[in-house]
């Protein structure tokens, strides 16, 4: 039966929590103190770990490590508000599976945890990321998008190693597959390599492999990253992950190209092309003397930018549709589309999490969507209601005020509670410049 650990000092979510997954076939423990947590995470390993972001002397980002440690195979999902997406974004960077919003949607996350399980399960056939799919990859209409494809276009037949640079969830994997798409190598692997997920102690034997007894824990042979994708492209992603000891040893394997699997006497002749990606600046990390200069320059023939979402206006939509048409496929749902008033809610906010969260909004908007459409309703309130605080809706301002009303009913689809959120006020204040203005509304709560 499937271990799932659930961490959060809520006791009362945490219990409600337990008894949702225990309904469903899981066996649950709860903890409700991450120091408690990382006791237990010492002595059991779960397959999958549900924990809070946000707890009082240790956070959730802050476990990541030590039960990666631990037990790598767990499966990680950070549970938090969506004002930190960008730091749950940064917490798969960390070796986190994924996250998920509160107020937590039960069908949302049961579907979570069965990807992550699957993730899981992947890993341990094959010893590396489940790779992107290189249909998925969507090009775009913006300027950005343009350029990104004729720059994919000009370096991909080449020999040359390309270092993409770019925000968490821009896509940097995708671009890469599409690279290896373009080049003479695309019949041959191409193996995708999460670098912050590779234990310092366990790197030697990821990227070369090691023989049977050669330390402990080796019970039996194991093939390396770069042997598996011999004849054709290694992605690392997050290179600036590495410590410095292994990107020494991947630099050297680089430059001869021979390795040699922990423990063994064989060398093996590798050729591969290296496609690396980062969202750290790595001119700072070699100032700082945590990343070294010759790897750098060994990596860097060819540099991408990948875009923020943000940057791209004209793509958003196409997206958002792009998106909703696999979160169909995905949920065996037939969502027609977005209403009217989704379009100019997307193209205001910022999006930090970039495709990875637009792409983790629609899907939970298709899951949640009642009707052939999806409307504002079905959407995390924070993608709209700080663009309007920041476009001054709020009232007791100069100004036409009765406007003002009008227009948060009108994108709140006239629910009220939600109109005075935007607006920044309590229910009864509204229903009293309702009054005072003479507007009157249909009532939808």
């Amino acid at each position: 039966m499937t271990s799932i650990l659930i961490i959060d000092d809520d006791v009362t979510f945490g219990l409600m929590l337990k008894t949702l997954l225990e309904k469903n076939n899981y066996r649950v423990t709860s903890v409700f103190s991450p120091v408690d947590a990382k006791k237990i995470i010492r002595d059991i390993q779960f397959d999958v770990v549900l924990t809070d972001m946000r707890m009082p002397e240790i956070s959730g980002l802050d476990l990541i490590g030590p039960i990666k440690k631990q037990s790598p195979d767990s499966q990680i999902i950070l549970m938090t508000s969506y004002a930190d997406v960008t730091t749950a974004i940064r917490s798969i960077k960390q070796g986190a599976f994924d996250y998920i919003s509160k107020p937590v949607n039960p069908d949302e996350l049961l579907n979570l945890i069965k990807d992550a399980l699957r993730n899981r399960d992947s890993r341990k056939e094959i010893p590396v990321r489940k790779s992107a799919d290189p249909d998925d990859f969507f090009e775009g209409i913006s300027k950005q998008s343009v350029h990104l494809a004729e720059i994919i276009n000009l370096v991909g037949p080449t020999p040359m190693s390309v270092l993409i640079m770019g925000e968490s969830g821009t896509g940097k994997e995708y671009i890469a597959r599409k690279i290896h798409q373009k080049s003479q190598r695309r019949s041959q692997p191409f193996i995708a390599v999460d670098c912050g997920a590779i234990p310092k102690e366990l790197a030697a034997s990821e990227f070369f492999g090691h023989v049977k007894g050669s330390f402990t824990g080796a019970i039996s042979d194991k093939t390396g990253y770069f042997e598996i994708a011999n004849g054709g492209t290694l992605f690392l992603d997050e290179i600036g992950n590495l410590s410095y000891d292994t990107q020494m040893q991947l630099l050297r394997a680089l430059q001869e190209p021979i390795i040699k699997p922990v423990g063994s006497t064989k060398s093996i002749h590798v050729d591969i092309r290296i496609i690396t990606a980062t969202n750290e600046d790595l001119s700072e990390a070699m100032e700082r003397g945590s990343f070294r200069k010759d790897l750098y320059h060994r990596l860097n023939e060819f540099q991408i930018e990948a875009p923020r979402l943000s940057e791209r206006k004209p793509d958003i939509m196409l997206f958002a549709n792009y998106f909703l048409e696999q979160a169909n496929s995905y949920l065996d749902k037939e969502v027609g589309g977005f209403d009217s008033s989704i379009e100019q809610v997307f193209l205001n906010y910022s999006w930090p999490g970039n495709l990875r969260e637009l792409k983790n909004v629609v899907r939970r908007a298709t899951l949640l969507a009642k009707n052939n459409v999806i409307t504002i309703n079905e959407i995390p309130v924070e993608l709209y209601e700080r663009p309007f605080m920041n476009n001054h809706l709020g009232l007791f301002r100069p100004g036409n005020e009765s406007e003002r009303i009008l227009k948060a009913l009108e994108v709140s689809e006239f629910n009220k509670s939600r109109a005075a959120r935007l607006l920044n006020i309590d229910r009864k204040t509204l229903y009293n410049k309702l009054k005072l203005y003479n507007i009157v509304a249909p009532e939808k709560n």
